[in-house]
């Protein structure tokens, strides 16, 4: 991999990988080369960034433990993502320090929730002391599910940040992707869309998936293991069956095996999840795992929301039904009350304090059978103060 030597390279970098880009007729953005032989690695190109990234990266959200990061980098995954909100900031900084010693080989994307062009560019700050360096690769306007949620005064720090060389490449991350990226693609001003994308989602969905990398936009997918729910606990007896089966790792495949996603950021909180995910990169989708897929999808029906948006506006009582199911699982998915439980009381006092139990019935209707009421019930026993 060519090293990084300046802001001044980078910016040059980038104008001249998108000329030579548009310069070949033939070029199709993002198509998958060949393994690497050594490791059993597989790489992409990211869009018209030019970028050659692994096509497993690695999602650091919720990963506590710095080993596993430095060993990801060791095996050769290049891809880390982090924000400056994981882990109250604190996430940025064991980033930083995992990866310090071959920064210079690996590719960090961070990202921003601030909703105005001062905050975003303070926390940029923030993120590159944090991390440990000069410039991110990418950097995200975090969580814009729908166009308002988009000021251009946020496209405006992200121009800025990479005039000055704080950053090489812009982008957006959404759980909506079949609104926020037609209104990407037109908008034209993202080089990298950071989109939730998994097996349990509509067609309409890998269309638009399509169309941004067709734009030209490198596409990471997230939420690939769609919300992590596993029919038995750690501790349970049948939990070396369940990880024989290889549900997650067949989820993760899925997700991988459209040409159109470049790279993911599955979660990696241990070394075993970390050798699990890389198998991902060395063994093709089967028709078992298709089979395995399929009963997953049922038994997560009644639990996971698909994020479709049907149920935008229906709760009486302003809930934002979508937003709360997914604090929920990461809770019940991924064992990570503390972050489920942050989120929650981070909503409006008025919005935090609705009951559903309260109500004689329930407004909202999931057409996949997600049991809403009964699923913001949870939510709000578990969540509320």
């Amino acid at each position: 991999m060519t090293k990084k030597s300046s802001r001044r390279d980078f910016i040059s970098a980038g104008v001249l990988t998108s000329v030579a880009g548009f310069a070949s007729a033939t070029r199709v953005w993002g198509q998958a080369e060949p393994p690497a032989p050594a490791g059993g690695l597989s790489y992409r190109v990211l869009g018209k960034t030019g970028l050659k990234v692994t096509s497993v990266g690695c999602g650091c959200m919720i990963t506590s433990d710095a080993s596993v990061i430095e060993r990801a980098a060791d095996m050769g995954i290049n891809y880390f993502d982090t924000a400056r909100e994981y882990q109250h900031g604190n996430n940025e900084r064991m980033v930083g320090a995992a990866l310090r010693r071959k920064r210079n080989d690996l590719y960090i994307a961070s990202k921003t929730e601030a909703s105005d062009k001062p905050g975003a560019l303070k926390q940029l700050d923030t993120s590159l002391t944090e991390l440990g360096t000069d410039h991110l690769d990418v950097w995200h306007l975090h969580g814009k599910d729908n166009p308002g949620a988009a000021a251009d005064e946020l496209f405006e720090a992200q121009q800025i940040a990479k005039q000055q060389g704080k950053i090489r490449y812009a982008g957006v991350s959404t759980h909506n992707p079949k609104v926020m990226i037609p209104f990407l693609v037109k908008r034209g001003a993202t080089d990298i869309v950071l989109a939730t994308y998994n097996f349990t989602m509509d067609k309409g969905v890998e269309e638009v998936i399509a169309q941004a990398a067709a734009a030209g936009m490198g596409v990471v997918a997230m939420k690939v293991m769609a919300g992590g729910f596993r029919r038995v606990k750690p501790d349970d007896p049948l939990a070396p069956k369940l990880k024989r089966e290889g549900t997650m790792l067949a989820a993760l495949k899925w997700t991988l095996k459209d040409p159109h996603v470049h790279t993911t950021i599955p979660s990696m909180t241990g070394m075993d999840q970390l050798d699990d995910n890389l198998k991902a990169m060395r063994e093709p989708y089967s028709s078992r795992e298709e089979q395995l897929l399929a009963s997953q999808l049922a038994f997560i029906a009644p639990l996971y929301c698909r994020m479709c948006g049907t149920c935008d506006g229906q709760c009486s009582q302003g809930l934002p039904v979508a937003n709360v199911l997914r604090y929920l699982a990461y809770a019940d998915g991924y064992g990570q009350f503390a972050l489920g439980r942050e989120y929650f009381q981070q909503l409006p006092a008025e919005v935090a304090s609705v009951r559903c139990g309260d109500c004689p019935t329930c407004t909202v209707g999931c057409p996949h059978g997600v049991q809403v009421r009964k699923r913001l019930g949870r939510a709000q026993e578990l969540f509320a103060a």
